[in-house]
Order: C-alpha cells, then structure tokens, then sequence
C-alpha cells in the first residue's frame, strides 16, 4: 500500500509588521483535498506536527476566501470526518520519512511561522531530497524548504538551490485583506536562497511545477492537480 506523511504546522498566531497577530494555521483546502483524493485512492496517510501539536485551520481558509458555499462545505465536512487523525498527529521528531512512499507539505500561514525555521522539519526535508524518493510541497508549505541546511556545512547553499519551485506569489499575497502587514514573501526568500521561482500569469489559478522528484503547488486552487499528478506518478 502506498503510503503518505502530511507534514502540517502547529502555529495558531502570526505577529504581523503592525504588532497585530492574525490568527493563522493550515489552509483547509490545501490539506483537505489532497487528503481525499489520496485516501480515496487506498493509500495510507499519517500526519505529523512539530511536538506532535494538533494543527488548526486557518479560519479564513473555511470562509469566502476558499470559494463557493458548497465547496466550503465539502472541506469542511471532510475536515470533520478526519477529525481523529488531526487531533492526535505523530510528533515530527518521532517521524522515520523512510518508511513512505510521499512526503506532502500543505500550505497556510502557518508554514511561515513554524515550518520555515524548523530544524527537524528541515533536516528532514534535506534527507528526503537526497534520497530521490517523491517530496511535494503546496502554497505556503513551500516555505518550509527555507529550513533546509547542508547537514555539513550550514554555510553551504540551500540543498534545494538550483531546483525549480513554485509557491504562493507575491501578488497573491499583496492582494489578501492584511497583504501590505506580512512581514516577509515567499517569493523574494526562495529567490535568496537560489531556487528558480515560476508562478502562473493570473494569480489564484491552479499551476504545479515538478523537477525531478520534487512537487510543489502554487496555491490553494492548485490542491487537486498537484494530488492528481503524484497520483499519476506514484500510482
């Protein structure tokens, strides 16, 4: 059976340019839909958090801004069915990402508060890279590559320099409600640390780039073809 680790963040707040905290988690969408679509297809999934910490869902992810009242309803609902497995994640330090066919990273803010500094979350994703075995990362989940270090030389360029990424986009964050408080972008930090950054030409459409073993998912809308090309892929 094949077999899927979601590796989700635990954060609940994000202080923003403003002193301001905005309550923040993983996008529902983002874990939601690639979790149907892989469990709907008989593989196994666990999910971990930092400190085994059950993860939350962003609350904006579960209003207007995740479309139409009858899809809100349909993720909101799977959420619920779920709702075991998210109350009780394994505690990322406990994680052996060997034993898995997929290692997925969905988005949210939160990423950006917890995953983007952590050094298991990065130790593990640097592992994952070089063992060839599929990696996916989708919105800001991206942002948990920034972590990732030479476990030789923390000096060293990113293990993931060179690669080609996507990840939500400046515009697209510049266009949410506290857009102009987000105290840094995805965007310009993954260019720093020398990866080749693509985004589609309209913002919050679905666009997925692969190089080689690696996934990564622009946006929320891009949560079921990202799902659907490592379904493909991995069978």
């Amino acid at each position: 059976m094949t077999s899927v680790l979601f590796v989700v963040s635990a954060a609940r707040m994000w202080e923003l340019t403003d002193g301001t905290r905005h309550p923040t988690g993983y996008w529902a969408e983002e874990l939601a839909t690639p979790h149907r679509i892989f469990s709907e297809a008989g593989w196994s999934i666990d999910i971990a958090t930092p400190g085994g910490v059950a993860p939350t869902a962003e609350k904006s992810s579960l209003g207007i801004a995740s479309g139409m009242p009858g899809h809100r309803r349909r993720v909101t609902a799977y959420l619920d069915a779920i709702a075991a497995d998210l109350t009780h994640p394994i505690p990322l330090d406990q994680v052996n990402e060997t034993q898995y066919d997929l290692v997925f990273y969905p988005g949210g803010h939160g990423p950006m508060v917890d995953l983007a500094f952590d050094e298991t979350s990065g130790s593990l994703l640097t592992r994952r890279l070089r063992s060839g075995k599929p990696l996916a990362l989708l919105g800001h989940g991206v942002a948990a590559i920034l972590a990732a270090k030479n476990p030789h030389n923390p000096c060293a360029p990113s293990p993931f320099a060179d690669y080609q990424v996507t990840g939500i986009s400046t515009v697209e964050e510049k266009l949410s409600p506290f857009g102009r408080k987000i105290p840094w972008f995805l965007e310009d930090r993954l260019a720093e640390i020398g990866v080749y950054y693509h985004k589609a030409r309209i913002p919050f459409r679905p666009f997925i780039v692969q190089d080689r073993h690696l996934y990564t998912g622009q946006n929320p809308a891009s949560s079921e073809a990202l799902a659907h090309c490592l379904l493909d892929d991995i069978g």
